[in-house]
């Protein structure tokens, strides 16, 4: 039967194996001897391809390997407590917590608050962690259309009477189209109705907005996560909010409750990296906007269409089978783009998702879309 399956995936073009990755460098990634540039990258800012930036810190830091425990045993450290100040100031929020990765952060938070008699309304292209957090919980849960706040209002209206509490989830920055979600009509919505509103700055933390916060800083939201995995280049992800739902959660998120902690060397590194190099990461920062900017502008000349707002950009193509052989074509060419396809994406949106980092460069954009364009519109 497993092998059926796999013959079956195998056969529909969504059959995923690990890359031989041997190393990376700055906007460079080397797969099974042969050097690419690397256009699939979540570490926005290049901070974790720096080595004098590893070497600097690793002079003035001994900080254990392991915590060999969760946290609410003897799996916590000084580091943590640091970390989580850091974090909690940077959004203007009274509290945060550590969560090992973002996925588990997000399943976390949402079958935590969300209980029995609770309901959830997500957009209906939000994370996979969203989505398994809400099906972890024991409340029921509604997936509004895409950006479409009418269809949510819709729903808040025939549906938000029915139960106790309430929670909104929004991406900010979406991982696979780049758009931006109108958390002004969220903050909005959630007044009205009575909800708590709960955005995911995965992508936009340090990457995207007016400052190191995402998207949302400034705006009335109470529950934010995002991931030290991505532009901060490190591990580890973290949920803000007000003192007495950070506290809920410690006594009520599975996911952290029993999980051994991330060893204190990386959250000293995280912590690191936003303090003693805020000043590197805002000047990655915005080389990453100038880059985006020039990008879209690119993509607008050539008429590419996307619906990106931000410094991740679908190229969508449609079937598998094409995509493929487009990411292919584009490996001959030094390029590393894998193709993104079903259940990542909805059926029949495969796609190239071009992941802009600080480290890349402009010219190599006007050859990739060269080639690009070539293979479409032969």
């Amino acid at each position: 039967m497993i092998k059926q399956e796999l013959e079956a995936l195998k056969t529909k073009g969504q059959l995923r194996k690990i890359p031989d990755i041997q190393s990376k460098s700055d906007g460079k990634i080397v797969i099974a001897g042969k050097e690419y540039i690397n256009i699939a990258s979540n570490d926005y800012l290049g901070l974790s391809t720096k080595d004098d930036l590893r070497k600097e810190f690793l002079v003035h830091n001994d900080s254990l390997l392991s915590t060999a425990s969760a946290r609410l045993l003897t799996g916590s450290s000084p580091e943590y407590k640091e970390l989580e100040a850091t974090v909690a100031s940077i959004f203007n929020k009274e509290a945060a917590l550590i969560f090992n990765t973002g996925y588990q952060c997000n399943l976390g938070v949402i079958s935590a608050l969300i209980g029995r008699g609770d309901v959830v309304f997500s957009d209906k292209l939000n994370h996979a962690s969203i989505i398994d957090g809400m099906q972890l919980s024991k409340g029921d849960f509604f997936r509004y259309k895409h950006f479409d706040y009418a269809n949510l209002e819709k729903l808040l209206e025939s549906k938000r009477g029915q139960y106790k509490r309430a929670l909104i989830v929004s991406e900010s920055v979406f991982s696979m189209d780049g758009d931006i979600a109108d958390i002004d009509k969220l903050v909005e919505l959630k007044k009205k109705y009575n909800c708590l509103l709960m955005i995911d700055e995965a992508h936009a933390f340090c990457a995207a907005g007016k400052t190191l916060a995402g998207i949302s800083y400034g705006k009335d939201v109470d529950i934010i996560t995002a991931t030290f995995g991505k532009a901060v280049g490190s591990f580890g992800a973290f949920c803000v909010s007000n003192k007495d739902i950070i506290s809920y959660l410690i006594n009520k998120a599975r996911s952290f409750i029993f999980s051994t902690s991330i060893p204190p060397l990386n959250i000293a590194w995280s912590n690191w990296l936003l303090t003693e190099k805020k000043d590197f990461i805002l000047y990655q920062k915005q080389k990453l906007t100038d880059l985006t900017a020039s990008v879209h502008k690119l993509l607008d000349d050539r008429g590419f269409k996307t619906p990106s707002m931000s410094h991740i950009i679908p190229i969508v193509i449609g079937s598998n089978e094409n995509t493929l052989k487009l990411s292919e074509k584009l490996r001959s060419e030094g390029y590393y783009i894998p193709a993104i396809r079903p259940p990542t994406v909805p059926e029949g949106t495969s796609r190239l998702r071009i992941s802009l980092t600080a480290d890349c460069r402009l010219d190599d954009f006007v050859r990739l879309l060269d080639i690009i364009n070539d293979r479409l519109f032969v």
